[in-house]
């Protein structure tokens, strides 16, 4: 009988059933030479009305500091607070938890934002064209509070510099110093700098900096020198014009001066000189270390405004009545 055979068999492929070469396999397999298929997505345009809606609520974004510091104005102006609050500075500080510093600072900030739009729409042609903008003066103000309409080319070929708004406080708290006019052709200025974009607050600084640098006034200011406050085109100081204050620090463009209530940085141009005698500085330092033991805000408001009104003194000491008053003031709070 025939023992079966143990060799196995060959198995065979058909050339006709499968075409595929071990070179072709390894070629569709090689991830270096693989094809991938992308599809494209179409991003739609946005309508005319979509466009309107992101321009009104990208302006809404951008006031948004302006309309704080102009509510605020007009809770402090009006007094809204008087029902829970004895004073601005505590309603503003329990309400919204801002320092009085931060409420000034967002005041000043939308007084200066006003003044960028309102300026940028009453600038001469002159005026303009040392910034660089097309402004005309034809009475449309646009969605922007701007008057500076330009024709089709010159939007395609460079940015409208009216259009760009400041976004935020510290981008104009730099040009609080500045007249208003100034700081329409700073800000613009700025935005040039920043290549048609919102300008960050170092680039405003920078350009004031060159600006104040130009037109540098010499600081004849000295320690103990007793001052008045000139307020004029500073928000920052409202409220402050005609009281007189201690320099307390001697900076390049401007002196720290001490007041009863607290100290402020200020300009040269916000500052006139008493021209006392050292000696009467001296005495006018005394008073004021006195007043700022005894000032409160939590003080009754008849005492307060008797306390700064000795702040608006036109001379260097108190008459027999006032010294009387602040003793008894003093023994009162215990000084």
């Amino acid at each position: 009988m025939a023992k079966p055979s143990s060799k196995p068999k060959k198995s065979t492929f058909s050339s006709s059933t499968d075409s595929t070469s071990p070179d072709n396999l390894a070629q569709e397999e090689d991830p270096a030479t693989a094809t991938i298929t992308v599809t494209a997505v179409e991003v739609s345009e946005l309508t005319e009305q979509e466009i309107s809606d992101r321009l009104h609520l990208e302006r809404k974004v951008e006031r948004a500091f302006f309309e704080a510091g102009k509510a605020l104005a007009q809770l402090r102006d009006r007094r809204l607070y008087r029902s829970t609050h004895r004073t601005f500075e505590e309603y503003c500080r329990d309400r919204f938890g801002y320092t009085h510093r931060r409420v000034n600072y967002l005041i000043a900030g939308s007084v200066v934002f006003d003044n960028i739009v309102t300026g940028t729409n009453c600038f001469q042609n002159e005026e303009v064209d040392e910034t660089g903008t097309n402004c005309s003066q034809n009475g449309e103000v646009d969605e922007t509070g701007t008057n500076c309409s330009q024709n089709e080319e010159v939007d395609k070929t460079r940015p409208n510099l009216s259009r760009i708004l400041p976004t935020n406080e510290g981008q104009v708290r730099p040009l609080a110093k500045l007249e208003p006019q100034q700081q329409v052709k700073v800000w613009q200025r700025a935005v040039q700098k920043a290549g048609g974009k919102v300008p960050s607050a170092r680039i405003v600084t920078d350009v004031v900096q060159k600006i104040m640098e130009r037109t540098r006034i010499p600081n004849t200011y000295h320690l103990g020198e007793v001052c008045q406050i000139l307020a004029k085109d500073n928000p920052e100081l409202r409220g402050k014009g005609g009281y007189w204050a201690i320099v307390s620090a001697v900076n390049e463009f401007s002196c720290t001066v001490r007041m009863w209530d607290c100290e402020y940085t200020v300009g040269l141009q916000h500052l006139k000189s008493f021209n006392y005698l050292p000696a009467e500085c001296q005495q006018m330092q005394v008073i004021c270390d006195r007043l700022s033991r005894v000032y409160s805000s939590a003080l009754e408001e008849s005492v307060q405004k008797f306390l700064e009104s000795l702040g608006k003194l036109k001379r260097a000491y108190l008459t027999a009545l006032e010294e009387k008053f602040l003793s008894v003031l003093e023994l009162e709070i215990k000084v």
